[in-house]
């Protein structure tokens, strides 16, 4: 069964509980915060208030991904801000694997991102302590890309490598989504497509239907 966890980053900022609602209405697994620092990635988006002002607009899980350096200083606010799930970058720490078991001895799931340019075997030794891992499909820092296509590669290595869930962000669509289906995703970040949707439900369900035999 496949994941559809959107990404709020394409909506209009002032209208995200409005967004937030309407995408767990359509059938969204989770929704999926795409928290910038203007360092680890150029633009700033937003921190953990966000994710705790929107927590009472939906009962879905809140995944908090942290394109942002020295993201251990993050968890805590994100942690009570009410998300399930926490993403950090490979590219952005020496110590991946003290963090992800920081984040499971609260209770937290723990993701290890990484970057088109970053191999996959970046997560290979610390699979055992990560619930999730995520292959960037773009470069990080700004919604609407187009999917860099070799890295559906980085997603087949990290398959046979692993039974996690493995979700890719960027560039997703109708178009693209059964592609990196094929490779082993099950968890997809989806932004400007579904920003753009008359029918979010609509939208929604043509990702789930792209990914059925």
């Amino acid at each position: 069964m496949i994941q559809v966890a959107p990404s709020i980053l394409s909506n209009d900022f002032s209208q995200f509980r409005g967004a937030v609602v309407g995408l767990a209405q359509g059938g969204a697994d989770w929704i999926h915060f795409d928290v910038m620092d203007g360092q680890f990635v150029p633009p700033i988006t937003f921190g953990a208030q966000l994710a705790a002002d929107l927590r009472s607009a939906t009962d879905l899980p809140f995944e908090a991904h942290l394109m942002t350096q020295t993201p251990e200083r993050h968890f805590d606010a994100f942690i009570a801000a009410g998300c399930r799930r926490i993403i950090f970058h490979a590219e952005a720490t020496v110590h991946a694997h003290r963090l992800a078991q920081s984040l499971r001895q609260q209770g937290i799931e723990a993701g290890l991102a990484i970057n088109p340019a970053t191999p996959a075997e970046a997560v290979f030794p610390i699979l055992d302590e990560l619930d999730l891992v995520l292959v960037m499909t773009v470069n990080p820092g700004w919604g609407g890309q187009a999917l860099i296509h070799s890295c559906l590669e980085k997603v087949r290595q990290i398959r046979a490598r692993t039974d996690l869930p493995i979700e890719v962000d960027g560039g997703i669509d109708p178009n693209t989504i059964r592609l990196a289906f094929d490779a082993g995703a099950d968890t997809f970040v989806a932004g400007s497509f579904l920003a753009k949707a008359t029918d979010v439900g609509r939208a929604i369900q043509e990702l789930r239907d792209r990914c059925q035999s």
